[in-house]
């Protein structure tokens, strides 16, 4: 293999480390036993400026933490949280931020190795990452940016040769994300606990930098207002796109909210299978506090959070101070009813608004839930019963008889074609999402030593629109008879 690691393209220029010391500290990566290159992520490679024939050759050692490639800044980032509705200080206690890679579009991104060692923040853990885990970030990562949902990615996945001990021993892994920024609402929360007035201020700046850097020409007093109103505007968008696929993200802790409006840390999260509002997948979150349903209004309460934080930015009295930062908050239920219902109306094949059509996919939802049918699976039917409109329903389908003949009329009503309307909904339903027990699957057979599930799995979701005779095992629902599906946090 020609050229080294230190040709590969890297391009760091890392802002996070010239804000002030308390929010972050040095955290070196901590060495392993045998690294070696599990998955590379070559497109997104690519899109990084980074060589993959390079990556493949000699990327296991800065994946796994052996090596640093130039222009490195290796640190760990503190923050806090409201972690179930409690608030703690925390910090990166396995995860390593190495710097921003620059690529040739001129984008900044987060390179973090996560599960590379002990940090000053690890309370007590081991700072390590299993295999199974990491892998599973890697494959709902992937799917949810196929799925057209913002996002965090992972590069690479690269196995240490170690072994870390949870409930059994297990083989360990490094997981190298990819991120706009890790910047959450929980490092906001940390840097106005500090007490230093200016720690606030500063991170403030570097995430309008990051972020919404039209936001800088804003008087001084307005920029903090402004920038809450960015961020309310982008978490209604995602979690409206998280329900409309039946994602369910499983710990929406205030340290697991980035203020850039990806999707970070994905340690208990899964897909809806059969529809149910109360649906909890993490085996921690045993009150159902992060369930399906109750989405949006963590969303809401976590972003109040923020909004508590940036106070001390706002200038005058604290009344009036309060009063500025409502008003963007105010309108996150808004912004989220109008981008869900847009999205809605899209899964339906309606490329129009009628007033009635926030009632009748509810009237669709209540059906799904009465007669326990699956998410994906009924809305991609519904696609092919657009296609063919003398189709009987499908047995699954069978609960909305008496919804159809709305839906049909509300179809007929609008403008454009039936075919018009079938393009809408299939770009608009997958018929793939990560499976649960299609995850499982390939999981374990990685944790075996057989990476071919995987790589099957991984094909399926990165085309989550389209059938094809190979992705047919990925669409299916689970037989019936399956008990309830549960994730766990994975640390």
């Amino acid at each position: 293999m020609e050229g080294s690691i230190a040709d590969a393209g890297w391009r760091f220029d890392n802002s996070y480390a010239r804000l002030p010391a308390p929010l972050f500290s040095a955290a070196p990566p901590v060495p392993v036993r045998a690294p070696s290159l599990v998955l590379l992520n070559e497109p997104l490679a690519a899109d990084l400026g980074l060589d993959p024939a390079i990556l493949r050759g000699h990327g296991a050692a800065v994946f796994a933490g052996n090596a640093l490639p130039p222009g490195a800044e290796p640190i760990a980032q503190a923050y806090a949280g409201h972690q179930f509705g409690h608030f703690t200080n925390l910090g990166d206690g396995r995860a390593i931020l190495l710097g921003e890679q620059i690529a040739p579009d001129g984008r900044r991104h987060d390179i973090q190795l996560k599960g590379a060692g002990r940090t000053r923040y690890s309370r007590g853990g081991d700072g390590r990452a299993a295999l199974g885990p990491m892998l599973r970030e890697y494959v709902v990562s992937e799917a949810m940016h196929a799925l057209g949902i913002p996002t965090t990615r992972s590069l690479a996945v690269a196995a240490t040769g170690e072994v870390v001990l949870r409930a059994a021993p297990l083989p360990g892994a490094v997981l190298v994300r990819v991120a706009a920024s890790h910047v959450r609402v929980g490092t906001f929360q940390f840097a106005a606990a500090v007490g230093d007035p200016l720690l606030p201020a500063a991170l403030l700046e570097h995430a309008i930098a990051r972020h919404d850097p039209h936001l800088a020409a804003a008087a001084a007093g307005e920029r903090a207002v402004a920038f809450l109103d960015a961020v309310v505007a982008r978490q209604a968008d995602l979690v409206a796109r998280w329900m409309l696929v039946g994602f369910v993200h499983g710990v929406m802790n205030t340290d697991n909210m980035a203020v850039s409006g990806e999707t970070i840390d994905y340690g208990p999260c899964a897909f809806l299978d059969t529809y149910d509002p109360a649906t909890v997948f993490s085996s921690i979150d045993r009150d159902g506090r992060y369930a399906y349903s109750n989405q949006p209004a963590i969303a809401h309460w976590n972003l109040a959070r923020l909004a508590e934080s940036l106070l001390p930015l706002v200038p005058g009295d604290e009344a009036a101070a309060v009063d500025m930062l409502r008003g963007p908050l105010a309108t996150f239920p808004e912004r989220f009813a109008r981008s869900h219902l847009a999205q809605a109306r899209a899964k339906l094949g309606l490329a129009d608004a009628e007033a009635g059509d926030a009632d009748l996919f509810a009237g669709l939802l209540e059906r799904m839930h009465r007669g326990r049918a699956d998410f994906t699976a009924t809305f991609a039917a519904l696609a092919r019963l657009a296609e063919a409109p003398d189709l009987a329903p499908e047995a699954g389908d069978a609960t909305l008889g008496d919804w159809l003949p709305a839906w049909r009329a509300r179809l007929a009503r609008q403008p454009g074609s039936s075919a018009d309307a079938v393009a809408l909904m299939r770009r608009s339903n997958p018929v793939v999402i990560p499976r649960n027990q299609r995850v499982e699957e390939a999981l374990a057979a990685a944790e075996a030593g057989d990476l071919a599930v995987l790589h099957r799995l991984l094909a399926a979701v990165r085309s989550p629109f389209v059938e094809t005779p190979e992705n047919a095992p990925y669409r299916a629902a689970p037989p019936p008879g399956c008990g309830p599906y549960r994730t766990f946090c994975g640390t």
